[in-house]
């Protein structure tokens, strides 16, 4: 099933996140798809701050590959991975990529290509894209065998 959001401008990336918290559901893979600079970044801060988690605690893993939140409200665990820098599946099994993923808690994926291989079936896709007015339009596809 497809579910979009709109989001017209930085203002409403708090709103837009709270729509996608209600997306949710029980899935806890989301892979988030989009050109560099189309903002996923600065969507999934905003989400994990609406996941409950301190403000100033929700950044970019871009150097880490991987970090961990715990959301105030519910204190279940946020994994936020930035794959970006992975030359290889190898060296996302190597850090033990597949325990995250199937551990349960909410995993929030930046250039999940790098993965595909290793990826649970019920994945929700997320495609952001940027349109020419700077407003970003997300795109979720949750499985539809589940």
């Amino acid at each position: 099933m497809k579910h979009t959001i709109e989001i017209p401008n930085l203002e409403s990336l708090p709103e837009a996140a709270h729509r996608f918290v209600g997306l949710m559901d029980d899935y806890t893979v989301f892979a988030f798809r989009g050109e560099m600079g189309a903002g996923k970044t600065t969507f999934i801060s905003a989400l994990v701050r609406a996941l409950g988690v301190e403000e100033d605690l929700a950044s970019s893993p871009s150097f880490s590959l991987i970090n961990e939140y715990r959301s105030d409200t519910t204190a279940e665990l946020i994994y936020h991975f930035d794959l970006y820098r992975l030359e290889s599946l190898e060296e996302a099994l190597d850090i033990g990529v597949e325990d995250y993923l199937d551990c349960g808690a909410v995993c929030l994926i930046e250039w999940p290509d790098r993965i595909d291989d290793i990826l649970p079936a019920d994945t929700v896709e997320v495609e952001i894209a940027e349109a020419p007015d700077g407003s970003r339009t997300l795109t979720l596809t949750t499985p539809d065998n589940l």
